[in-house]
C-alpha cells in the first residue's frame, strides 16, 4: 500500500530539506517571536507572505513556525508534532496568506499574538536562506536584526541622559557596543533603543538595566 511521506520523514529532525528557508528558518522566526513576547502564547496569527504563502503546506514551514512559537529548535523532532502539541497546550493558531509590501523579503511571516496574560506582541522577520533570519519588526516598530551579535532592545522614557547613563553602564561592565540605533515613535514619551554588543550580556546585567525608573521594557535577542 502506498504511503504519503511529509518533508519531516524525509529529512528528519534536521529540518535540512527541499528548502531550509522554509523549515530551519521558519522554525528560528518562530522561536524569536516567542522570546520577543517574554510571556506564554495563547494564540498566533502567522501573516505569511510571498513564497512562504505559496508553499507553506508543502515545506512544512506551518509546522516549523508552531513549532517554533512552542519553544523548539529548527532540530527538534517534536516539530513534526507541533499542531497537536500546541492543541493539547491550549495554544490556537491560524494561517493567513496576505501582502505585506512591495519591498519585503518573499520568505516573511508576520506573527500578531496574543499572551497568557492577554496583551500582545507582534514580530515580523524573513528566513533569508541557508536556516538563517532576519527580524524586520516590532510590535510595529521597525528593526534590523540578523542575529551576526547578541542584542538587547530597550524601551526607555526619553529624557536627557538617558542612554547615556545605559551606554556608560554596559561600558564599566566591560561590554563593547558594536552598533546602536534609536526608533521613537510620534507623539510617544518612550524611545526603542537596540544595542548590539560584542559578548553576551549576563543575566545579572540584564537585571540592572530592568531596574532603571527610565526603563520600561527589556528584549534580549540571542546571536543566532
Amino acid at each position: 500500500m502506498a504511503k504519503d511521506y511529509s518533508v519531516f520523514d524525509i529529512v528528519g529532525p534536521n529540518m535540512i530539506g527541499p528548502s531550509s528557508s522554509h523549515t530551519a528558518g521558519a522554525a528560528r522566526l518562530g522561536k524569536s517571536a516567542s522570546k520577543i513576547a517574554g510571556k506564554p502564547v495563547k494564540e498566533v496569527n502567522f501573516l505569511l507572505h510571498g513564497s512562504f504563502a505559496e508553499t507553506y503546506k508543502g515545506h512544512g514551514t506551518d509546522k516549523a513556525l508552531v513549532g517554533g512559537i512552542l519553544g523548539f529548535n529548527p532540530d527538534d523532532a517534536r516539530i513534526k508534532h507541533s499542531f497537536e502539541l500546541a492543541k493539547e497546550q491550549g495554544v490556537k493558531f491560524e494561517f493567513i496568506k496576505t501582502n505585506l509590501g512591495e519591498n519585503v523579503h518573499p520568505n516573511t511571516v508576520k506573527m500578531e499574538m496574543i499572551l497568557e496574560d492577554g496583551s500582545k506582541s507582534s514580530v515580523m522577520g524573513a528566513s533569508i536562506g541557508g536556516g538563517n533570519i532576519k527580524l524586520t519588526e516590532m510590535d510595529g516598530l521597525a528593526l534590523d536584526f540578523n542575529g551576526a551579535r547578541s542584542a538587547v532592545v530597550l524601551e526607555i522614557k526619553d529624557i536627557p541622559g538617558a542612554i547615556a547613563f545605559i551606554t556608560g553602564l554596559l561600558g564599566h561592565n566591560n561590554k563593547n557596543i558594536a552598533t546602536i540605533s534609536t526608533n521613537k515613535p510620534n507623539k510617544s514619551e518612550y524611545t526603542f533603543l537596540t544595542i548590539e554588543t560584542d559578548d553576551v550580556l549576563e543575566p545579572s546585567l540584564i537585571e540592572q538595566l530592568k531596574k532603571f525608573e527610565v526603563v520600561a521594557k527589556v528584549v534580549v535577542l540571542d546571536k543566532f
